[in-house]
């Protein structure tokens, strides 16, 4: 299946903007959310193919959403790929344990990104 829509989830706006540019160029249909509350809010009213989860958030953390989305049966099969400032192993570690289907370090290198998601 290939993927067109996504939803990006982090509470910087330099981010958001870098990696919705980024994605529109690339031909993808981008949502954004501030929050990881606000991202359960869109997923639910509007499924996405792929997203793209900050760690660090006011509220739930991006390991707490990925987890809540993993456990949701109409949700689960949406692949989640984890994009944290966060660069130890035992992140990358319990982001997978959490559902996360890949793990990217920021600033996020367009090419691998894109790569990654060529290859869901």
């Amino acid at each position: 299946m290939a993927i067109h829509r996504i939803l990006i989830v982090d509470d910087s706006p330099t981010e958001r903007y870098y990696l919705s540019d980024l994605l529109t160029r690339s031909g993808y249909t981008v949502a954004v959310a501030e929050s990881g509350e606000e991202a359960l809010l869109k997923i639910k009213a509007d499924k996405p193919e792929l997203i793209l989860m900050d760690v660090v958030m006011p509220g739930a953390n991006g390991f707490q959403v990925t987890r809540t989305i993993g456990r949701d049966p109409e949700l689960k099969d949406v692949p989640i790929i984890i994009c944290s400032s966060k660069n130890q192993e035992t992140d990358r570690i319990w982001a997978m344990r959490q559902g996360a289907k890949d793990y990217l370090v920021k600033p996020v290198d367009p090419a691998e990104l894109l790569a990654k998601i060529a290859a869901l």
